[in-house]
């Protein structure tokens, strides 16, 4: 695609589009109690019938017209995208896209291994594996389904093998659960090329009993890690990313931190989500989105539903961690409000 065809849009407070999450499945093999706790998610649950999920046609196609819109991120969620038949022939598809610059994905990394070198031939650049703690015990309890980390470990070391780099490292820190392994799970990364990142424990949802007791401050996550391996503080690599960046003094690599509890950085957010039933999400802590699939599937044109996004994208206002941050620090906590579900847009 040219760019001449191409136009940057801005919402309400100035933030152009440029990056689009895609929830390509609301399925996941784990049951980590921060996202899809087991005893709501049980054998009974009832996720989309395949007829509401967008096929890989219909997300090529929202794609491409995103595109056009000045999107040049493309990042594969679910639930766990990994579980979605004939993944790299999506991931060709979306390639394939003209002024797409990156395109990767975020998986638990248990399937990894056998899909990582297809992934890379299909077209992915980068992966983002989800990994709560190395110790066996922690993390087959936060993936609510007793699973070790070895199948996990294989997945990220296939990703290094098949050139899908750099390899980051995500870590959900939660004071009580797992805040005891984060120094852990930095050595064994330490020199190896991986970025490890630790996320603050988000009240993403309504089903995850978030309570701002249980969030490991990011200044006392760096701190932690500054007092064995020291650290400085170093810029961010592009506008709007979220993590803050901090390499080891002795040049053995980075890590970052998410702070969007502690630290919010709506100002610069420039992320869309496409649920996996196909609605255009502004927020991560958004209650709902605007329906692209239904106008797809009627026979709009794709310069109607570049009409529906540039309409809902101009009149975005989300700044709900900016809004949380303000609560907390009155002593209110967030506000008790419907959000959607993690799994249905990622993270």
């Amino acid at each position: 695609m040219s760019t001449e065809n191409r136009a940057a849009v801005h919402d309400a407070f100035g933030r152009p589009l440029r990056d689009l999450r895609i929830s390509v499945t609301d399925r996941c093999n784990f049951r980590c109690p921060y996202c899809m706790p087991a005893e709501v998610f049980g054998e009974r649950y009832q996720f989309l019938p395949r007829a509401e999920i967008l096929t890989f046609e219909e997300i090529a196609r929202l794609a491409g017209v995103f595109s056009r819109l000045g999107v040049v991120k493309l990042r594969l969620t679910g639930g766990e995208p990994t579980i979605r038949a004939d993944l790299p022939r999506l991931v060709a598809m979306l390639a394939a896209i003209g002024g797409i610059e990156d395109l990767t994905l975020t998986t638990n990394g248990y399937l990894l291994a056998k899909l990582a070198q297809s992934l890379r031939d299909a077209g992915l650049k980068r992966i983002t594996v989800s990994l709560d703690s190395l110790d066996e015990e922690v993390f087959k309890r936060m993936n609510g389904r007793n699973f070790g980390t070895q199948p996990v470990l294989e997945g990220i070391a296939a990703a290094e093998v098949a050139g899908l780099s750099p390899i980051k490292i995500n870590c959900v820190a939660q004071r009580g659960v797992n805040d005891h392994t984060i120094v852990g799970l930095v050595r064994h990364f330490r020199g190896t090329g991986h970025i490890v990142r630790f996320i603050e424990f988000m009240d993403v949802g309504t089903l995850n009993g978030w309570d701002m007791k249980q969030v490991v401050p990011a200044e006392e996550i760096v701190s932690r890690i500054d007092s064995e391996f020291p650290l400085r503080q170093i810029p961010p690599a592009y506008r709007g990313e979220t993590a803050l960046r901090y390499r080891f003094v002795d040049g053995s690599g980075e890590i970052g931190v998410i702070a969007s509890v502690t630290r919010p950085f709506c100002g610069d957010c420039t992320r869309a989500r496409l649920s996996t039933d196909g609605k255009l999400v502004t927020c991560l802590f958004a209650a709902g989105g605007k329906d692209l699939r239904g106008p797809m599937r009627s026979g709009a044109s794709d310069d109607d539903l570049r009409d529906i996004i540039l309409g809902v994208w101009s009149r975005r206002r989300d700044r709900y961690s900016e809004d949380r941050a303000g609560l907390v620090a009155a002593g209110a906590g967030p506000a008790n409000r419907r959000k959607i579900e993690m799994y249905q847009i990622g993270g």
